[in-house]
């Protein structure tokens, strides 16, 4: 039996049972040629820390590097730290590199914080809850969706 489309992520239903506009993609960003109209700045990875207050997301364009500092602060957290990659699973419910602000959400009250380049952008690019899998929408719908905030967190 031949499959002509991609079943849809966990993260890409609940996105339609939301009602919420996006575009699926099949991308491994780090392996993959980019299709044209996509910039590596495009596509941002979802990062997650813990603090003295518990954990947090930052989410910043692939091609910048997190700000450790930048985001404890907006976070009200003294200091943070990447999440041991052994424990990433067990806190957000994904592996590495198909970690989303979507499917974390759904389970995990973490507070949310988007690099706020986002903001000049018609659109970003996430992972869809699986490697090799993204979702391409509008940053503010995004971070609607998700109660996330706009932040300077990128070095």
């Amino acid at each position: 039996m031949k499959k002509d489309k991609l079943k849809k992520t966990l993260v890409e239903q609940i996105l339609d049972k939301a009602g919420i506009a996006y575009a699926p993609l099949a991308l491994n960003a780090l392996k993959d040629e980019l299709p044209d109209g996509i910039a590596k700045a495009d596509i941002y990875k979802t990062l997650a820390l813990t603090g003295n207050n518990g954990p947090v997301i930052g989410i910043i364009p692939l091609t910048q590097h997190l700000s450790e500092k930048k985001l404890a602060k907006v976070s009200g957290n003294k200091k943070v730290s990447m999440i041991p990659q052994k424990d990433l699973q067990q806190t957000t419910g994904y592996i590495h590199g198909a970690n989303n602000p979507v499917g974390i959400h759904q389970k995990h009250p973490f507070p949310i914080f988007i690099d706020e380049v986002a903001l000049k952008k018609d659109f970003m690019i996430v992972s869809a809850g699986e490697v090799g899998r993204s979702i391409r929408m509008q940053p503010q719908l995004l971070a609607d969706f998700v109660a996330a905030n706009f932040a300077d967190i990128s070095e």
